[in-house]
């Protein structure tokens, strides 16, 4: 049978399209089904500012009279450079292995992008940069921590069969607390801080803006960097509200030299622990073994999927001590809290100065993702 396209128009067809992956992955016991609430929250420009600033379209591959995979093409202002053609990006793919599904479904957004004078197309970003991205190329034996993907390992070979080649990798590098530290390694995470510098934890009567010091500093820190793309006013207010009700303060702190905030870590607990068996559902009592856990039980991991310190540090003696300071920061809280397993996450392949750190502490890259590009003919 032939494969067929349909655009996602609305809330039926917007529900086929969240539904792709959980037939995609029904056989694949690492795979961690999402709350289709969240989904449909991540998919809705009321709750995503992205979807109000981009041009992002959605469409469902189908084949006698099942749906068969998913897409998406998206155009981001903020992720173009002026003067250039815009850039185009691809995302939230997953299919069956079947080549002329993924035939289709690429050739489709591939069209979208060229016919708005895309020259470059690369993904999968799932929508941003600043959400899901790469496409999982190593490490499908262990299930994905929260906001990270997971792919089946067809997926690369069939992108790659389409002329998709590798743009670049990242790494997620896992962490064991539970393995003795080498006393190398101790005396790093735990060196008494320069004079200047003051650590604290995240001040919570102050929430709001707390969250707009990380954005800040993320947004100076990252900048000129890989596919960077500035994190706005309106996602700083989303991931505040998203956020607040898994941080620990234990697990939020920030340096401040002569009373500025030059550098932060976050790391959030892995709930992907707590709804791995919920099937995407809060009903009939999801909701409260997912309150359970979280709040009582607690999550044995966690992922840190924010860090930075502000560029004008780059290279000074503070700068390049303040990531170990800032791990040393979050230790007692991850021991006392229960937390066996750290994912540092992601981490650029070419960003080989925090790659060394990770590994004198004992971690390892333990999952790849890849982020492919093509030139659409």
């Amino acid at each position: 049978m032939t494969v067929g396209i349909v655009p996602v128009t609305g809330k039926a067809s917007l529900r086929r399209f969240i539904e792709v992956p959980f037939a995609v992955h029904k056989d694949d016991a690492f795979w961690v089904p999402p709350l289709r609430m969240e989904r449909q929250q991540a998919f809705s420009p009321r709750d995503n500012e992205f979807l109000r600033r981009a041009e992002v379209r959605f469409w469902i591959a189908t084949r006698d009279g099942r749906d068969v995979g998913r897409i998406s093409a998206q155009i981001d202002p903020l992720a173009s450079t002026p003067g250039m053609a815009p850039a185009g990006h691809f995302g939230c793919l997953s299919a069956i292995d079947d080549a002329e599904v993924f035939a289709a479904l690429l050739q489709t957004a591939e069209r979208f992008l060229r016919e708005r004078g895309v020259e470059r197309v690369q993904g999968p970003f799932s929508l941003s940069i600043n959400e899901e991205m790469g496409l999982l190329v190593d490490g499908f034996d262990t299930p994905p921590m929260l906001l990270m993907g997971h792919d089946p390992a067809y997926a690369g070979a069939r992108l790659e069969a389409l002329g998709y080649t590798k743009e670049k990798d990242v790494y997620a590098y896992l962490l064991d607390t539970t393995v003795p530290l080498s006393r190398s390694a101790r005396g790093m995470l735990f060196r008494p801080a320069a004079a200047s510098v003051k650590m604290r934890r995240l001040d919570f009567s102050n929430y709001r803006n707390e969250i707009r010091t990380i954005v800040d500093i993320y947004n100076d820190a990252w900048s000129g960097n890989w596919g960077f793309v500035p994190l706005t006013e309106s996602e700083a207010d989303e991931m505040a509200k998203r956020m607040r009700v898994l941080l620990d303060e234990r697990l939020v702190w920030f340096a401040e030299v002569d009373g500025e905030a030059v550098a932060f870590i976050v790391a959030l607990p892995n709930v992907n622990e707590a709804i791995r068996d919920l099937g995407g559902s809060l009903l009939p009592f999801g909701w409260a073994k997912l309150l359970w856990r979280l709040k009582v039980k607690g999550a044995g991991s966690a992922r840190v999927p924010l860090m930075g310190v502000r560029r004008h540090l780059a290279g000074t003696m503070i700068g390049s001590a303040l990531p170990l300071q800032l791990v040393g920061a979050i230790w007692p809280g991850a021991i006392e809290l229960g937390l066996r397993w750290i994912e540092l996450s992601w981490i650029l392949e070419d960003n080989l100065p925090m790659r060394r750190i990770l590994e004198r502490l004992g971690a390892h890259a333990y999952k790849t993702y890849r982020i492919y590009g093509k030139t659409p003919g």
